[in-house]
């Protein structure tokens, strides 16, 4: 199925991401702003050595494609582009210091409202169409996201902050279609970097002596933000942000599960049933459209 690849991209992202814990959480006695500092400094530095030693000819056909669009499209390829840098500083922040601070089940739960939130804002913003069934898999899990709610206001509000700023680059990344997937992502990266540059000198804490936080950095930079980013970019190539957002469930359940087994974080009985129907709702969602799509919503571009 020609859809395969683009679902087996998103999957392993937020497969991928699902992890994440395992490599952030030793990093809990640095300070949030120093952890989210280094990571943007080093995937900026690496992004523009990739695109310097190995796509330099995808550099001059996108400098060529922009020369030819007109002022509208320009205008709206620059919004598009470095408001996902924006959004994805504001995500990660929100997400580094919830996850060392608050607890792994409330990042958990940030990516469990996340997909519900993209597909609203999808619905508003892109006008993308959601059929009966999708609906009632959106509906059952913001009733499983209501039932895991009421175990800590915190952890709600930082759950909706994180999700709500990864949902909307979801949502606008995919109508950024005018640039090279890598390049894009790379734009908003050095952009953060940018974004960030000023507040180091005042927020950064003393700097980091030990090499574990060095190799771990290196580690969240390539593993967990460079690869999964760009499958992610690369997945809404050919399916659309409902679906996406739907599939990011994969995350939140990975986490769940190492939060119990791995944190041994408290769980009770209304956790585990609300994470049973999220399951339910994804299988739900997804199953009917894999029976039924044919063909990618959109026809791929070289990336």
């Amino acid at each position: 199925m020609k859809l395969t690849k683009y679902y087996l991209a998103a999957i392993v992202a937020f497969a991928t991401w699902g992890f994440f814990s395992l490599v952030l959480k030793p990093l809990h006695n640095y300070l949030s702003a120093d952890i989210l500092f280094y990571r943007v400094f080093c995937c900026a530095a690496l992004m523009m050595l990739i695109c310097m030693l190995f796509r330099r000819q995808s550099m001059r056909d996108a400098r060529d494609a922009f020369k030819t669009m007109t002022p509208g499209e320009k205008k709206r390829t620059v919004w598009l582009t470095l408001s996902g840098g924006v959004l994805l500083t504001g995500n990660w922040f929100f997400f580094i210091y919830a996850m060392n601070h608050i607890s792994v089940k409330a990042t958990s739960l940030a990516y469990l409202v996340c997909p519900i939130l993209t597909a609203v804002l999808a619905g508003v913003i892109l006008k993308e169409k959601l059929n009966k069934w999708q609906w009632a898999a959106v509906a059952l899990s913001a009733f499983s996201c209501m039932l895991l709610s009421f175990n800590s206001l915190l952890d709600l509000f930082y759950s909706i902050i994180t999700a709500f700023t990864y949902a909307l680059y979801l949502v606008s990344q995919r109508r950024n279609t005018q640039l090279d997937k890598f390049l894009a992502l790379s734009i908003q990266i050095v952009f953060s970097a940018l974004l960030l540059l000023p507040f180091f000198p005042v927020y950064s804490g003393p700097v980091p002596q030990e090499q574990f936080f060095y190799i771990s950095i290196l580690v969240i930079a390539v593993a967990f933000t460079i690869v999964p980013l760009f499958l992610n970019l690369y997945a809404l190539k050919g399916i659309n942000s409902s679906t996406v957002g739907m599939l990011l469930y994969i995350n939140p359940v990975i986490a769940f599960s190492l939060a119990v087994f791995r944190y041994h974080e408290e769980i009770n009985l209304l956790q585990v049933l609300a994470y049973a129907l999220i399951l339910v709702s994804i299988v739900v969602f997804n199953g009917n459209l894999l029976v039924r799509t044919k063909k990618p919503i959109l026809s791929p571009k070289n990336i």
